[in-house]
């Protein structure tokens, strides 16, 4: 008996545990927050690693979520954008991810398809034109989101992604993940595998919010005890 085919293609995302582990980083929310705060935070987690967040606005569950899709689209389908890319595309791509210091020779990924393959993948509705306006704002507020890793006598600088020539009225998607995503994605390094299935399945912000915390805490396959 043939099983039928899974109208997802993505089963699960290989994420960076900084970005899914930086308490404060995502947000539930409050109406109007975005207008009157800021982004700025600063994660410590040990060996000497430390990483900084900041920007001009705060990021919520919705970013989130879009930021899972995009990493969970670089699995099978992202290319290695090096330090030196051949095409027009790829240079501007590095040169709005702004890499600074290490990052300068590290390799980042390139993410291309649409917004509606985007929002199949995470679940959102496909068919409604806010809805891709709305994944199209979400992606310009992570642009906007600079990073600062710091890694023993090691510092990188970049921005969290970069977005070229995508446009929301035809659809096109054409984003940069910044190197230390591109390395867990790559497998160059620790990662957190955190499901689809389960993203496509949350329904509610704080939900989300704690789904990938939980899913950077405990690997997958083991249990752990926690307390809210």
């Amino acid at each position: 008996m043939v099983k039928p085919k899974n109208k997802h293609s993505l089963s699960h995302v290989r994420h960076d545990p900084a970005h899914c582990l930086a308490p404060g980083l995502f947000r539930a929310l409050k109406r109007g927050e975005r207008k009157r705060s800021k982004l700025d935070v600063t994660y410590d987690y040990g060996d000497g690693k430390r990483i900084e967040f900041s920007g001009p606005e705060p990021l919520g569950a919705d970013d989130l979520r879009i930021l899972q899709g995009l990493v969970a689209m670089a699995g099978p389908n992202g290319l290695v954008l090096g330090p030196e890319p051949k095409t027009e595309g790829g240079r501007q791509l590095r040169l709005f991810l702004e890499p600074k210091w290490e990052a300068v020779t590290a390799d980042a990924m390139v993410v291309k398809g649409s917004y509606r393959a985007l929002a199949k993948e995470i679940g959102a509705e496909v068919d409604s034109g806010g809805a891709l306006k709305h994944i199209q704002d979400c992606i310009e507020r992570l642009w906007k989101v600079s990073i600062i890793a710091q890694n023993g006598r090691k510092r990188q600088g970049f921005r969290l992604l970069s977005e070229y020539a995508s446009d929301e009225a035809d659809g096109r998607l054409y984003v940069a993940l910044n190197p230390l995503i591109a390395q867990a994605v790559m497998g160059g390094g620790q990662h957190v595998r955190i499901s689809m299935d389960e993203v496509r399945a949350l329904d509610s912000e704080t939900a989300r919010l704690l789904h990938q915390r939980l899913c950077g805490w405990i690997d997958p396959g083991k249990t752990g005890k926690a307390s809210i």
